[in-house]
């Protein structure tokens, strides 16, 4: 499997010189003489590309890449301190969270993890909607997942589909829909919410105080925001 992190960095890579220079995924695969579903799969992240490839697609485009380190996971605090930099607004309609929010409306949820803590103003990196689900729940769900051509994490091959949509089944509780990822806790009964509002909307998230104690992701990003904060004003 490919290094998440590593693999996604070098795909944005490519999709933004890409972009820059209006070129088509299939122009550039015929300009790289590789092929155009070669192209879309290391654009989003799920194939690492061999050295050979990835200097055939930059020469295509008349870059090089240039190899650097740096202390580990600084780009993580930089993404933070960026973030902090951003009103709230703009990074929810970036996640597209009120579209997906709006089409989940054939069971109950609440919102958790890092969205959750956006919600409530920490700057954290967040990428898909997190929520708690009820167990009971699990087949609405998965109804609604197979209309909105939802395609379950596997883990196995490192991208999503070909595996079980059901959440009974094994494997992560992340799929990709046509609004955007999702990623859910499945639990027998909802956790204890507050209200927070943006915008005239209203949205029922877990507080953060209950997010550091329960949820080790989003804990340990809040606990790197309260440090970056110590640190600044330090």
């Amino acid at each position: 499997m490919p290094s998440t992190r590593l693999v996604g960095l070098l795909g944005s890579a490519i999709r933004q010189q890409r972009q820059s220079r209006e070129l088509s995924q299939c122009e550039l695969a015929e300009l790289a003489g590789i092929s155009q579903a070669t192209v879309a799969r290391i654009e989003g992240g799920d194939r690492a590309p061999s050295i050979a490839v990835l200097e055939r697609l930059l020469a295509a485009m008349d870059v090089q890449l240039v190899v650097g380190v740096e202390p580990l996971d600084a780009h993580l605090d930089a993404r933070i301190d960026d973030l902090a930099a951003r009103p709230i607004a703009e990074r929810i309609d970036e996640l597209g969270l009120d579209e997906l929010l709006g089409r989940l409306t054939d069971f109950p949820q609440v919102i958790t993890g890092g969205t959750a803590a956006l919600l409530q103003g920490a700057p954290v990196p967040v990428d898909a909607l997190e929520i708690a689900l009820r167990w009971q729940d699990s087949k609405p769900f998965t109804r609604w997942l197979e209309t909105n051509y939802g395609q379950r994490w596997n883990a196995r091959w490192g991208e999503f589909g070909g595996v079980w949509l059901e959440p009974e089944e094994p494997g992560e509780h992340r799929w990709s829909t046509r609004y955007g990822e999702i990623r859910a806790t499945m639990c027998d009964e909802l956790p204890e919410t507050i209200e927070v509002r943006h915008g005239g909307r209203s949205y029922q998230v877990v507080p953060l105080v209950e997010l550091e104690l329960t949820d080790p992701r989003a804990g340990e990003l809040l606990r790197r925001y309260r440090d970056r904060q110590l640190a600044n004003e330090g």
